[in-house]
Formats: C-alpha cells, structure tokens, sequence
C-alpha cells in the first residue's frame, strides 16, 4: 500500500488525535523543538508512531508547500461515498447543516471550504465525483486540521443526491448572484443543504433546478463576487448565527 505525505502541524496534530492507526511515522525538520512541536511528539508516543528527524531541504523535495518542518507518512486519504450521507442523518439529532460544492475544483478553495465548514458546525461537505476537487495533502494543509473531522462526501450523481435529501426533508438553499432574496433574510434554522458553486460559471443548470430557493450575498462595494471560500464562510456563519439565535429565543420561553 503506497503512503501519501501529510504535511503542517495542524493537518498532522488532527491526524494523531483522530486517525492515529493511519499515521505510520512523523518526520520532524532538525532543531524543531518548540512547544507546538513536543506536544505533536507527545501524541506521536501515546499512540506509538515512529518519529524521525530530516533536513529541511530533503523535505522540501516531499511536498508542495509549507510545511513547517513537520511531514507524516499516512495510509491514503479517505473520500466517503452517498451510502455515508444516509448513516450521518440517521444519527443526527436536530436540523443538520449540510454543504455542498458544485465544481469547486481549486484544492485551496477546497480545503479553506472544508475548515469553514467545520467551525459552523456542518455535518459533511458534499461534492460531485467528477470536475471536483477532492482530498489531497495541500487540501488537508490549508483545512487545518478540518479535513480529518468533517466527512468529504464524493457523490456519482449530485442531482439525484439532492432528490433524496429533499425526500429526507432537508431544504436545498442554492446561491446565485441575480437571485432576488438575500442570505440574510432566507430561514436557515431547519434542515437545509447550503449550494455554492464554482467562481464564475456558479451553479451547473440540473444543480439549480433542484433547489427549492435561491440568495444571494449582498455586495456594498465595487467589486462584483467573492472568492468561493470567502462566500462560503459568510453563507456558512449566517447559519450558524440564525440557529444560535433561534436556540436562545427557544431557551428563554423554556
């Protein structure tokens, strides 16, 4: 079985907390010793994984990117399929908070997606198979650590997965720049499926179809869209903040 390089020491760090088995050794640049660095190798002994010391110009050649002096050897990335989304649901107690990227194919989009996703509390981020980006070493670098706790969900045909989400009850709530109602006035706090699409093109036609409304993200200045992660995070927190704000309204009349 051949290992892909993870590198960072938020990526690593949440590896070691969450999928320890799948992380076969720690590679440390020489002369990292810092506070950050001993509490990686702390997990790395408690959970019995190998660590190793290499020059930094010999890690340079590992990966594409920053890695801060550290790299782990891990077992391959692992992508969920559409039978994941039916598991995810059974067991979600309240209004889950689904999102969805449609084209998003820039692994830093991706990655910066994923970590919103997961400070907004998202149960899964759902893709298409194809003309998607997917789980890769510089996606799991800029999630910070996001990319081993929130589930990727790859789907064949994402217009048949929003069928059957709307037949589980969840609201598809798509972005579109000419839609008439804005994020801040569309009800978030019931079981809804957040769409973004892919900077310039947006949503694909069959994905628009099959939403039950569209918004828009009001735009004061002069330029005319956000990067698609930016968006994202925005679209994502209004949620969150009209669910925390439905709850303490709900706790006060209790």
């Amino acid at each position: 079985m051949s290992l892909e390089k993870i590198y960072g020491v938020h990526a690593v760090e949440a590896l070691l907390r969450h999928h320890p088995k799948r992380v076969k050794q720690v590679w440390l640049a020489e002369g990292r010793s810092e506070p950050r660095v001993q509490a990686l190798v702390e997990l790395a002994n408690e959970n019995r994984v190998a660590i190793g010391q290499a020059e930094r110009r010999e890690m340079d050649a590992w990966v594409e990117g920053v890695h801060q002096g550290v790299v782990a050897d891990v077992s391959p990335s692992q992508v969920w399929g559409e039978a994941m989304l039916d598991e995810l649901l059974d067991r979600t107690e309240g209004a889950p908070l689904l999102l969805v990227l449609d084209g998003v194919t820039d692994p830093h989009n991706l990655g910066a997606c994923l970590r919103s996703a997961d400070a907004a509390g998202a149960l899964a981020v759902i893709v298409p198979k194809d003309k998607s980006a997917t789980l890769t070493p510089v996606v799991r670098k800029v999630a910070c650590g996001a990319a081993e706790v929130i589930p990727l969900v790859a789907v064949t045909n994402l217009a048949r997965t929003l069928e059957k989400l709307q037949q589980r009850g969840l609201w598809v709530v798509g972005t579109a720049g000419e839609a008439e109602v804005s994020i801040y006035d569309q009800d978030l706090t019931g079981p809804t499926i957040l769409i973004m699409g892919a900077e310039g093109k947006g949503m694909r036609r069959l994905t628009r179809e099959h939403c039950d409304y569209l918004v828009h993200l009001p735009m004061a200045g002069s330029v005319s869209s956000l990067n698609v992660s930016v968006a994202t995070g925005v679209c994502l927190f209004e949620a969150q903040r009209q669910r925390g704000a439905k709850k303490a309204v709900a706790s006060r009349k209790s």
